[in-house]
């Protein structure tokens, strides 16, 4: 029997990505035209081909302006989680701020699922050394894990020497809550990021199955994630600077069939699921 896998996506459209901050102000974001519907249904479709369940790490200000879509992704027997409310990067915000927009975006969830929303990601995996503080507000926010440590050296996240696999932490307060860290595998020394996303168009196909098949071998589940505008090659393009505009342009057009293969070479399941059946908690 296979592992099951935890696969999920985190809903934002092509204009709420962190690298574009710089040359896309929040305040216009209404200004663009929404392309996250569309993809998501895409994605719920594919997904639906192969029966396959998700997480959805929804963001609020998504939520807020199409909550039919949210219903659906429910409705198709998908996990709801949070992604947040604005995209901010959390180590950019004071706590007041995140602990508002974290309450503000769980609300607006649970307003339109009616069910409980038990887990979180920040934006860009924003959670790092300088906001560890962030945890402490998911365990009073009445999260039951969390999704946003990635244990690599990166410009804008990580925590390289974080524990890779997913385990029970303890806040800064002492408070518990799971974390299921982004997956990586292993190079000798070398921790290499093959849980999805940029990394999964930019790598060939073979290089990221390889990587995804030494954790399971090692009897340990991985989390897969990607975006709705990866499957876009239409999307508007946004004038950033080079390595931001490589980063998020590079193969958009193989991602949609790389994911279709993916599905078929491993088992997937919902962040719940998965942690479920490690016993980390109740399904």
């Amino acid at each position: 029997m296979k592992i099951r896998n935890a696969l999920t996506v985190d809903v934002e459209d092509y204009f709420h990505v962190s690298a574009f901050s710089d040359c896309i102000d929040r305040k216009n974001w209404d200004s663009h035209p929404l392309r996250v519907e569309k993809n998501t249904r895409r994605l719920l479709d594919l997904l639906d081909q192969h029966a396959v369940k998700a997480t959805f790490f929804v963001l609020g200000w998504v939520a807020e302006r199409i909550p039919g879509l949210v219903t659906e992704v429910a409705a198709r027997g998908h996990e709801v989680a949070s992604h947040g409310y604005s995209h901010q990067l959390v180590y950019n915000q004071d706590p007041d701020v995140f602990r508002e927009e974290t309450l503000r975006s769980k609300a607006l969830l649970e307003g339109i699922i009616q069910t409980p929303v038990r887990g979180y990601r920040a934006a860009s995996y924003s959670i790092t050394e300088q906001s560890r503080w962030a945890l402490d507000i998911l365990a009073e926010a009445g999260f039951d894990y969390d999704s946003s440590i990635f244990p690599i050296y990166h410009d804008r996240y990580g925590i390289p020497d974080a524990v890779a696999y997913p385990h029970k932490i303890q806040t800064p307060k002492g408070r518990q809550l799971v974390e299921f860290p982004l997956s990586t595998a292993r190079i000798f020394n070398f921790r290499l990021p093959v849980a999805g996303g940029g990394y999964f168009r930019l790598y060939p196909y073979t290089l990221t199955r390889a990587g995804l098949r030494q954790i399971n071998r090692s009897q340990k589940p991985f989390i897969f994630y990607l975006h709705p505008w990866e499957i876009d090659p239409d999307q508007p393009r946004i004038d950033a600077g080079w390595v931001s505009r490589w980063r998020h342009y590079n193969n958009l057009g193989k991602c949609e069939s790389r994911l279709a293969r993916l599905i078929q070479d491993f088992r997937f399941g919902t962040v719940v699921d998965v942690l479920g059946n490690l016993d980390l908690l109740d399904n």
